[in-house]
């Protein structure tokens, strides 16, 4: 039997793509918003593709607040900008 791949859909572009191909982005039950290079931290998830215009498509159409169930103020959406660059990079 062949294992099931985790699907997962991209908030940016709406694109369906294996959970390992996309970064998750994660709301702590202490309502912070992060990045989630490992994809085990606790919380609520939304993923993203590798790549930057997503991250852009996802703060305009509110895909991530939408998500994550919460609103998110622009300096978080700077933090996570900051470290989207930091890990499209690596």
């Amino acid at each position: 039997m062949k294992n099931k791949i985790p699907m997962r859909q991209c908030t940016g572009c709406r694109e369906m793509k294996s959970k390992k191909e996309m970064m998750r982005v994660l709301r702590t039950p202490e309502g912070e918003i992060l990045l989630d290079t490992t994809g085990k931290k606790n919380g609520r998830g939304a993923y993203l593709c590798y790549d930057a215009a997503c991250l852009e498509k996802a703060i305009k159409n509110k895909g991530l607040e939408r998500s994550l169930k919460v609103s998110i103020s622009q300096e978080v959406y700077q933090e996570l900008k900051k470290e989207f660059e930091a890990v499209e990079q690596k």
